[in-house]
């Protein structure tokens, strides 16, 4: 071979190299994100994905439903999903963490509230447990409300519903979205109609309206500690070693029931802020979150997390 056709057979290898490491470095770079359409998952959601955007990442966000959540992550069609409700999302859930194809990974909510609940006028009436349900069917008009169809806690109740449990036999499910389900419970609230939905906290429903979680949840229904919940971060397998730098992003990020409700309010008072917004107001409010959520991060040109989302911040108000 002569020296001029090596110079040009090592130009092609040192050219193929690059290109295929900067394609290796691009996929590395993008993050995609699994959602579900409630408002505490999706305020968390946009904000990972505002940090990932002020260290380089690019990001994408797909708004599934939780069976399709699971089976995207299991196919290594989604990285990352932050609404992972334990245990009512067992029943879905546990089977990909026990094939090894979905990482549990972080608890990023501790005690937060999943279960089902009623306005108060009707506790103080008598409505106080799952037991009670039954007993007022006629005022319920036979009907329990929760939100979109194949959602754990729908599946929950109509499983409650075909099986008879706590007399509910009799008992029709109404599937809706979140925003739907929420203004007919507080139209019923406000004019003393009876009624029983699926409420969960954090969320401005428990500031915006008057009601009460019902006592009697089991292991078989929304968890035997009255419905008392901790939401994980999920990741695919093999996410962390294909991604520390956001691995430990993730990692570090946990959000207190407490922040969501305050985000969730001033969200409901300003519904033009717009979910991002209310997440990253809040944030810029509360630097000590970001920077103990920034800890060991970098941007991915090496330079620190906590200065590249500090600027980034900046930019937004």
């Amino acid at each position: 071979m002569s020296s001029s056709l090596r110079r040009i057979v090592f130009a092609l290898f040192i050219a193929t190299t690059l290109f295929c490491a900067t394609i290796t470095a691009y996929a590395a770079d993008k993050i995609t994100i699994a959602s579900v359409s409630w408002t505490g998952v999706t305020i968390k959601t946009e904000v990972a994905a505002s940090i990932l955007k002020s260290l380089g990442y690019e990001t994408d966000i797909k708004v599934l439903s939780v069976p399709i959540t699971y089976t995207a992550l299991a196919n290594d069609d989604a990285d990352v999903f932050f609404g992972n409700w334990m245990p009512s999302m067992a029943s879905i859930a546990n089977k990909f963490f026990k094939s090894g194809k979905v990482v549990k990974y972080v608890a990023n909510m501790p005690g937060a509230k999943y279960t089902l609940a009623t306005p108060t006028f009707c506790a103080q009436a008598g409505l106080k447990d799952f037991k009670d349900i039954a007993k007022f069917g006629d005022k319920l008009d036979w009907k329990i409300y929760g939100i979109e169809a194949g959602n754990d806690g729908n599946m929950i109740i109509q499983d409650m519903i075909d099986k008879n449990m706590f007399g509910l036999g009799k008992f029709k499910l109404v599937a809706s979205s979140e925003v739907v389900m929420l203004s007919q419970v507080q139209a019923y609230a406000q004019s003393n109609k009876w009624i029983v939905f699926l409420g969960w906290a954090p969320h401005s429903m428990n500031e915006r309206i008057d009601m009460t979680y019902l006592t009697g949840s089991t292991d078989q229904t929304f968890g035997g500690n009255d419905g008392t919940a901790t939401v994980w971060t999920n990741v695919r397998k093999g996410f962390v070693e294909d991604n520390p730098n956001a691995a430990k992003l993730f990692s570090n990020m946990t959000f207190s029931v407490s922040m969501m409700n305050q985000i969730m309010t001033s969200l409901h008072e300003d519904p033009k802020l717009g979910m991002k917004k209310a997440g990253l107001k809040w944030l810029k409010a509360n630097p000590d979150t970001y920077e103990k959520w920034l800890e060991g991060v970098t941007t991915v040109a090496g330079k620190p997390g906590d200065v590249a989302f500090k600027a980034y911040l900046d930019s937004q108000f």
